[in-house]
């Protein structure tokens, strides 16, 4: 891929010659399908979605993310929002898939349907709002690995909160502290039913082993933005070289404990503990308490990577070249530190959507494990 069809190349002035460049083309795959969930997202010619409005609110999501270069990318094919039920519930979804997505009900959902969005209308509007707070979150990390200070101060990022309720919407088993055990999720919208996808859909799903999953199935209502986002997400994860898998397993953890995702951090924590064999450190962090400091207690290495994706986590993300410079200490060249900042970057678009579109719950043969 040149830097005339990478938005993000562009954006953080990536020499094409550079040792970043180079380790972008190496995770080729992570890279081409980032720019193509952009290229998907912005040229869609949906009515219930147009086009206009959808600059609007990227140019809106990045200016909460504090990105200007990628808010000025975005405004100038902007919309105006008018102040129309359907325009301020929007506006107010992003602001609570950027800023708290913990806080998402079914209730928020029924209001937008209400305001005249359809299923598929909010599905992309939910990754739309996510998308730019990945990419976000992946600019300033590239940003950082040009050595461009950001305005951030150091903090001690701390786990966030998350649902205390008992039972689910549906009356299900809740959960109200994190666990390395196998969950359930259900979708607040209904999943898209197998018949009513096209054979060549259904062969997109099935590429993907995603064909029973009711998660793929709701945002299949989108589905060429599906095929991207897991691309991007199968280029970021399941590549060699770079940073172990077990360490970007655990970025995904940590951002998952700053945004309060229970369902996502059970699995990705487990895998965590499978690949590094060190459950108990992984039970460490997925223990700690809404405001206690994550990396309490962890190796020199562990820590940095957790203080790193944390601080990239929250909004807009605090990370600093010092936490560069200490990941670069503890070995990490600069494929590892890509893979850092895209496993953690990523983690900003997975959890907004399943915290926002449904919720986790505990299935009756794993009751009483957590």
């Amino acid at each position: 891929m040149t830097t005339a069809t990478d938005l993000l190349a562009s954006l953080a002035d990536i020499a094409p010659d550079s040792e970043l460049a180079q380790a972008r083309n190496t995770r080729e795959a992570a890279t081409r399908h980032a720019q193509g969930s952009y290229e998907v997202i912005f040229s869609q010619q949906d009515a219930d979605f147009p086009l206009a409005e959808r600059f609007a609110l990227a140019a809106q999501v990045a200016e909460w993310n504090a990105q200007p270069a990628l808010q000025a990318h975005y405004q100038p094919q902007a919309g105006a929002l008018d102040n129309s039920p359907r325009h301020e519930l929007a506006l107010a979804w992003a602001h609570r898939l950027t800023f708290e997505p913990v806080s998402a009900t079914p209730e928020h959902l029924q209001a937008l349907q209400a305001a005249g969005w359809t299923a598929r209308g909010i599905v992309t509007l939910s990754q739309l709002v996510a998308f730019i707070n990945f990419q976000s979150r992946l600019l300033a990390g590239l940003q950082l690995l040009q050595g461009h200070a950001s305005t951030a101060t150091a903090l001690a990022v701390v786990a966030g909160v998350w649902h205390q309720a008992a039972t689910t919407a549906s009356g299900k088993t809740a959960l109200t502290a994190f666990t390395q055990q196998d969950l359930g999720w259900e979708p607040w919208l209904a999943a898209k039913p197998l018949t009513e996808f096209t054979d060549e859909e259904k062969q997109v799903l099935a590429k993907f082993g995603h064909t029973d999953s009711d998660y793929f199935r709701l945002l299949a209502r989108n589905l060429p933005v599906l095929e991207q986002r897991t691309l991007t997400d199968k280029g970021i994860f399941f590549t060699s070289g770079g940073l172990p898998r077990a360490d970007r397993e655990l970025a995904a953890a940590v951002v998952s404990k700053v945004n309060g995702c229970i369902f996502c951090a059970s699995v990705h924590a487990r895998k965590a503990s499978q690949l590094s064999k060190d459950f108990d450190s992984v039970e460490k962090l997925i223990a700690v308490a809404p405001g206690g400091k994550l990396s309490e207690g962890q190796s020199a290495r562990w820590a940095a990577i957790i203080d790193f994706s944390a601080a990239l986590s929250v909004t807009p993300q605090q990370a600093t070249l010092g936490q560069i410079v200490a990941l670069q200490q503890q070995g990490l060249d600069t494929l590892a530190l890509l893979d850092v900042i895209q496993s953690s970057a990523f983690f900003a678009w997975a959890n907004r959507l399943m915290l926002t579109l449904g919720e986790p719950f505990i299935p009756s043969d794993v009751k009483g494990a957590v």
